[in-house]
């Protein structure tokens, strides 16, 4: 998986491309939460993104309530496979998806 990261002031953006499942969650939830000190707004940019599994959901939970405390997160970019993820999960209505 690659992982993108963009700053600009208080606003972080990660690209992940790829997926995001048992293998590969942990390393991106440690760049997640290795970057996010600091960060109001952190946007998730999951254009590249073609899988998600319930691990990967488990950080982005994570990574919601870590936001809550310092600012706002949200989805940008989520296609069609991963959006119907976050819609049979409920997830959609958890998170901020544009």
């Amino acid at each position: 998986m690659l992982i993108t990261k963009n700053t600009n002031d208080n606003e972080l953006t990660l690209a992940p491309e790829g997926r995001i499942d048992s293998a590969t969650a942990p390393e991106f939830e440690k760049e997640l939460f290795d970057s996010v000190e600091g960060i109001t707004s952190l946007v998730l940019d999951l254009k590249g993104l073609s899988y998600i599994s319930s691990a990967g959901l488990r950080v982005l939970l994570s990574a919601q309530k870590r936001m809550n405390k310092q600012g706002k997160m949200k989805l940008i970019n989520v296609n069609e496979q991963v959006n119907e993820v976050l819609e049979i999960t409920g997830f959609s209505e958890i998170l901020t998806i544009e």
